[in-house]
């Protein structure tokens, strides 16, 4: 891989995330400033507030705000807050807001409640409660307030933010206890808009900085060349090359072979050791007997164009599998950059799609090297475990045990990438939510408190209502098992690998198909076993034998002719006379 195509790919994913960031940022501002149009104020529902003391104070509000706002906006710009009560007693209530010391002197000695914590959804509050004996003055007759509110029925104030240290207090008119108050708290700003537009802005600039240098970088990493050529499914030449006898043109790339693996072996004899063959070793004319075209073909109903391939290596470690997954971290921060990229990418050539029914030949080779990626590591270390060699750093085919390859298309339907990506396959992601464990569930936790059900509510200082679950997935859960015996039997199960990997197989199918590549739709089939079914050969195909280079052992020296002497003929018998007259002998 090159390595300033890395450094654009990896720039490209951090200025788009904090564009990200900064847009989500935005969008929350925009929402909060809609809220409180029309001189309207973000407000909390209205609770019940119970002390038998003389007075509800809330802690020290530290604000700074002339210290901080630019010249340029008024220091009333930067918020409002809005309080209103009304006393459950149907007594004069007061609200006010005042300087912190001078609101300590009014009540020292006097017994009231400080709150110490307060939360609004589900609403929980929590006081601290000031011993004293004093009986405090009225407070509306009090001079250091700042704002101020007194009377039956509904009581609300408006305050303008300052610098300085406040307090909020909430009392009887006439100061006695206990006090029990409905409030409301609400609260406004004019900054937020310039706020929302520059989030806005900034979000827009990272992106448009971006995503050119994410696309750039990916069809650069793509460009190490063409993808392998399939033949058409059922089909296949005479000269067991696909397109025909003919020779390539000077300079073309060699074709691939359509049958690179091979054969899955049978139910008795172990999988083949490394190496293992890739789809970019073309087969040799003399490597076993060339098909002909009355051979058995792979039916069109086997073959779909997205192969993925594992084969499971022999005398695996018993307890490596339990630290692999840590062992892989490298490869799961690789893989962030990547996928990310993948997401952009996707979007991309969904536009290229649209517009020109191509999937950029660049884009697509990227994409496909990070599923490839992407499976190397599962089948390394969460999904199959099974092989014990570290996965290699690179998007393309390699000779590692997992594979995964994506026929190029070179036409796709423009209408159906409108939809095949989420209507279409909405079923078979729900079956794949199921394998992988992506679905979750939520449920409502119920407690039986004092002969009731109870739920939504605080019980005892604990949250009683709903929440999410989920499980392990089907995957996860025939890997612990694997491991398992793995680990107590020194065994993998061939019938429970071959299981992971059609799963897997499954899987991979469908991220493909909702990924744009093909158009054509993902089999309902669990195609379990280490080779994809699009791979096999044609009955009475024998594979090339492995080179001696890659076995380790030493070539076979070829047998000469052996010469034999001509052989001689004894010389013929003369024939033998009877002498005259004398009577043969019987």
């Amino acid at each position: 891989m090159k390595p300033g195509r890395i450094v654009m790919l990896v720039l490209g994913t951090l200025a788009a995330l904090m564009g990200l960031g900064l847009l989500t940022g935005a969008g929350f501002v925009g929402w909060v400033n809609f809220q409180q149009r029309d001189n309207g104020y973000l407000t909390t529902p209205t609770e019940r507030y119970d002390v038998a003391t003389r007075a509800i104070t809330s802690p020290g509000l530290d604000i700074l705000v002339d210290e901080e706002l630019p010249d340029v906006l008024p220091a009333d710009s930067a918020g409002r807050l809005l309080l209103r009560g009304t006393a459950a007693s149907g007594k004069q209530i007061f609200i006010g807001i005042g300087p912190q010391e001078d609101v300590a002197r009014y009540l020292d000695n006097v017994r009231h409640s400080e709150i110490t914590k307060l939360d609004s959804y589900p609403f929980r509050v929590e006081y601290r409660e000031v011993p004293g004996s004093a009986e405090p003055a009225a407070p509306g007759a009090q001079p250091f307030w700042s704002t101020s509110a007194q009377g039956t029925g509904t009581q609300q104030i408006e305050w303008d933010l300052r610098s300085g240290r406040w307090a909020v207090v909430v009392m009887n008119a006439d100061g006695a206890a206990p006090v029990s108050v409905d409030l409301q708290a609400g609260v406004r700003s004019d900054l937020l808009w310039p706020v929302f537009i520059g989030l806005l802005i900034g979000g827009i600039a990272l992106l448009a900085v971006g995503v050119p240098l994410i696309v750039a970088g990916a069809a650069g990493l793509g460009r190490h060349g063409p993808p392998p050529h399939y033949p058409a499914a059922g089909h296949m030449e005479p000269a067991g090359m696909p397109g025909g006898p003919e020779a390539p043109a000077p300079g073309a790339a060699a074709p691939y072979a359509a049958t690179p693996y091979p054969p899955g072996p049978s139910a008795a004899a172990p999988y083949p050791a490394a190496p293992y063959p890739t789809a970019a070793a073309a087969v040799p004319p003399a490597g076993g007997r060339t098909p002909l075209p009355t051979d058995p073909q792979p039916s069109d109903t086997s073959r779909y164009p997205v192969r993925l391939n594992g084969y499971l290596d022999p005398g695996l470690s018993r307890g490596m599998w339990l630290i692999k997954w840590f062992l892989a971290i490298p490869h799961y921060i690789v893989l962030f950059f990547l996928w990310f990229a993948f997401f952009v990418t996707t979007i991309v050539a969904g536009f290229a799609i649209l517009f020109t029914g191509r999937y950029p030949r660049s884009l697509f080779n990227f994409n496909v090297g990070v599923l490839r990626w992407n499976w190397r590591v599962a089948f390394y270390a969460y999904a199959a475990i099974g092989t014990d060699r570290y996965p290699p750093f690179t998007l393309a085919r390699t000779d590692y045990p997992a594979d995964f390859d994506v026929e190029y298309p070179e036409q796709l339907s423009r209408g159906l990438v409108l939809i095949k990506w989420w209507l279409l396959a909405l079923p078979q992601l729900l079956i794949v939510s199921a394998f992988s464990g992506a679905a979750s569930t939520w449920g409502s936790r119920r407690t039986w408190v004092d002969g009731r059900w109870v739920d939504g509510t605080w019980v005892d200082g604990t949250w009683v209502g709903y929440q999410g679950g989920g499980g392990i997935s089907l995957i996860g859960l025939l890997v612990v098992v694997a491991g398992f015996s793995l680990l107590f039997t020194g065994r993998f199960g061939r019938r429970l690998f071959d299981l992971l990997i059609g799963l897997n197989r499954w899987t991979h199918r469908v991220i493909a198909y909702v990924a744009l590549m093909r158009d054509e739709y993902p089999p309902f089939r669990l195609d379990m076993g280490p080779m994809d079914p699009a791979d096999a050969p044609p009955a009475g195909y024998l594979p090339p034998p492995v080179p001696a280079s890659q076995t380790g052992m030493p070539p076979a020296t070829p047998e000469s002719p052996r010469t034999e002497p001509p052989r001689t003929e004894p010389p013929a018998e003369p024939p033998r006379t009877e002498p005259p007259g004398e009577p043969r002998q019987p």
